[in-house]
C-alpha cells in the first residue's frame, strides 16, 4: 500500500510503501493527530521509519498499491 505525506514548507511529499493495511495506517495517523505536539511514525516495507512532527503534516494520502504493467503492446 502506498502512503503519501505532505509536509508544510516542503516542495515534495514523502512517499512510502507500507505493509500495513489502510485501516492500520489511518489509525496511526488519527492517533498522532489527536496530540497537537505529537509525532507521526510509519514504517515502510523495508523496515525504515518515517517520522514527521504532526504540526508539519499538511495531508496524508492512503492508496492501495496497483501493480504496474511492464512491457509493450501492439495496437
Amino acid at each position: 500500500m502506498e502512503v503519501k505525506i505532505g509536509v508544510q514548507h516542503a516542495h515534495r511529499e514523502l512517499a512510502l510503501e507500507s505493509a500495513q493495511t489502510p485501516a492500520e495506517v489511518a489509525a496511526a495517523v488519527n492517533k498522532a493527530l489527536a496530540d497537537p505536539a505529537g509525532i507521526l511514525t510509519l514504517v515502510d516495507e523495508k523496515g525504515r521509519q518515517v517520522i514527521v512532527p504532526v504540526a508539519k503534516v499538511a495531508y496524508v494520502e492512503i492508496d492501495e498499491s496497483t501493480q504496474r504493467k511492464v512491457g509493450f503492446t501492439a495496437s
